[in-house]
């Protein structure tokens, strides 16, 4: 039993992820520790998919047995449900131009563009985002920094969408649409009638932003399964229920998702029918009807023109119960999902061609974490201890780990304090590889100790050179923090220059791109690609939720170069470490194969690399 409550104010879950939300927002806004924001997102999200109101949780004294609702979390519920209001989310929130929250809910529009909006165009609350299509249509948006014609089109065309009280479509990153779909999937198979289930389309891709969720379920039950479906406690409203191949349901996020149904013998069909983008499905069509093949959702039809001498074959389809088969009949090796773009599949598929994808199990290490060691930067400090980051890699099977913290706020500090955080790091790193030894010597885990260093606007690196000569460090990853509006040729001389530092074995999430906030500032990629081969400077993907930068079509140039890719989980707490997969998914967009991928190296080859010496 709860706590005795004496008066109380109610909030539906969807209010209060609301408001989750756009305390995430506000703090993104003020530049923020991506920790902090990141909390924000997913207690957001968390409370969204609650099987019970929040309400009853807090009635019964257990907030705090939702996932992502730690301690802070709770007691600031606490107040909100006791008094109203959450005096220290006002306060945030009050910092900020009212009018900015309203603009998130158009699709497309994230927290710093909203910001801008806001604040340049001066538009207060009232009638908000009424005022600012009346600005759109006087081009008062394209004329805003970093904006442009094709951004106000886009700002117009999602405000015509939300006029239209149809379904909240802005893109979900990557992560969270994988997380959602993967719950979904998961109640799915507890039905005893579910034979299989797996996503579709962009999502079965992996492509980096995502729109609507559709799952396909192979069945022989369909009746059973969508009244299973339909039970489910995240769904808001049923669309459409039919009797045996679809159904689509709203769920209380906001989200559309749509459950296609398929016999099992029928269910390879459907799977490929529905996963590949429409390029490819249509350069796959082409490719089938010069064999004599149409192709469909139930299986692959034989023509009239074709060579089959089997007249019981023509106009009967042929269906298969997986996507292996379904390639093989019509002459293909199996492409996998991440690479049904139309780019040179088919036609390697035909030739026996197609790469052997790095796979996430290959992976032997992540040299792009912050733990919460006091580098005292001017930004991202990671909150989590270098121990227990380490006790997760070894929970991962990784043979080793470096720990790149920012560093130290190169204006705040002089010479000599900078060199002391920096000593005192390499002593800590020493300190916890003697304790992760063995009796005889042998570690668990290997750790390296490696900085994040910004690549200033004039090409230099924000620390002393005095670093290098000390040996302080085992490598640096470079990085663009700032000034990002530089022409192709400035910014491209700026990152050169930095690459060419002492040090210097890995470029930062290359391109500076924040999905659906920011476009990547314009790099010569023919001389970076040109640089990082003679110089042999790993380019990163990082698989940080909003950047999946190196981005798969410039991953896949890299690869066709002979260039190195490192994945990084840029990770700032231990429960981000599994972010990891998502740069795997990147890295297999863009055609990677193991031998690509230097975190595919053992302990040993990358101490070699790196050039390390034991001490």
């Amino acid at each position: 039993m709860g706590k005795a409550r004496g008066k109380s104010y109610s909030f539906n879950n969807h209010e209060i992820a609301k408001i989750l939300n756009n305390v995430a927002a506000a703090y993104e806004v003020k530049n923020a520790s991506k920790f902090r924001i990141l909390a924000y997102q997913k207690a957001a999200v968390s409370v969204e998919h609650a099987t019970s109101e929040l309400k009853d949780f807090w009635d019964d004294g257990k907030l705090e047995h939702i996932p992502s609702i730690g301690k802070n979390l709770s007691s600031y519920l606490d107040e909100l449900f006791r008094t109203g209001k959450v005096k220290h989310f006002d306060k945030i929130l009050k910092e900020l131009p009212a009018a900015m929250f309203a603009f998130l809910d158009i699709p497309g529009v994230g927290p710093k563009r909203a910001y801008i909006l806001a604040t340049k165009l001066k538009i207060g609350p009232k009638n908000a985002i009424k005022r600012l299509k009346k600005a759109a249509f006087e081009n008062k948006i394209r004329v805003l920094e970093n904006f442009g014609e094709k951004s106000e089109i886009e700002i117009l065309e999602g405000i015509k969408a939300l006029e239209k009280g149809g379904l909240k479509t802005r893109r979900m990153l990557l992560p969270y649409a994988d997380e959602l779909a993967s719950g979904i999937v998961q109640y799915l198979i507890e039905s005893p009638f579910v034979i299989e289930a797996n996503p579709l389309g962009s999502l079965r891709r992996m492509t980096a932003t995502i729109g609507d969720i559709d799952i396909s379920v192979s069945t022989k039950k369909s009746k059973e399964v969508i009244e299973h479906f339909i039970k489910y406690n995240r769904i808001k409203t049923v669309l459409e229920k039919g009797e045996k191949s679809l159904i689509r349901v709203v769920l209380l996020s906001g989200q559309q998702v749509d459950i296609r149904l398929s016999d099992p013998e029928k269910y390879g069909a459907m799977l490929q029918y529905f996963t590949g983008s429409k390029q490819h499905n249509i350069e796959l069509r082409e490719y089938s009807l010069k064999k004599g093949y149409s192709l469909s959702e139930y299986g692959i039809k034989t023509n009239q023109k074709s060579n089959i001498k089997d007249q019981n074959q023509i106009s009967k389809i042929k269906t298969f119960k997986d996507e292996q088969s379904f390639y093989n009949y019509i002459g293909l090796d199996y492409i996998p999902p991440e690479l049904r773009e139309s780019n040179g599949e088919i036609s390697a598929s035909i030739n026996h061609r197609l790469p052997k994808l790095v796979d996430l199990s290959d992976i032997k290490g992540d040299l792009h974490l912050h733990s919460s060691f006091p580098t005292e930067p001017s930004h991202d400090l990671g909150v989590s201890e270098m121990l227990t980051m380490a006790n997760e890699g070894i929970r991962r099977k990784y043979e080793y780990l470096g720990f790149s913290e920012h560093n130290p706020s190169f204006s705040r500090h002089s010479e000599e304090k900078y060199l002391d955080i920096l000593k005192k790091k390499k002593a800590t790193v020493e300190q916890l590889n003697y304790s992760l030894s063995h009796n005889d010597n042998k570690r668990v885990i290997n750790i390296f100790n490696g900085l994040e260093v910004d690549i200033k606007p004039n090409g230099s690196l924000a620390i002393p050179e005095n670093a290098f000569d000390l040996n302080l460090l085992d490598y640096i990853i470079a990085s663009v923090h700032s000034e990002f509006s530089m022409n192709k040729d400035k910014m491209t001389q700026r990152v050169l220059k930095a690459l060419d530092s002492p040090k210097v074995k890995i470029f930062g999430h290359p391109t500076g791109r924040l999905l659906e906030e920011r476009e990547g500032y314009e790099l010569d990629w023919g001389k970076i690609f040109e640089f990082c081969l003679k110089k042999k400077i790993w380019l990163e993907i990082s698989a940080w939720p909003t950047r999946l930068d190196l981005p798969d079509t410039l991953v896949h140039e890299a690869v066709k170069l002979g260039v190195k890719l490192i994945i990084g989980s840029d990770s700032h707490h231990l429960d981000q470490m599994k972010m990891m997969k998502y740069g795997v998914a990147v890295a297999r967009r863009g055609w990677s194969e193991k031998k690509d991928i230097i975190n595919c190296l053992s302990y040993t080859e990358i101490e070699n690399l790196l050039g390390r010496k034991e001490v």
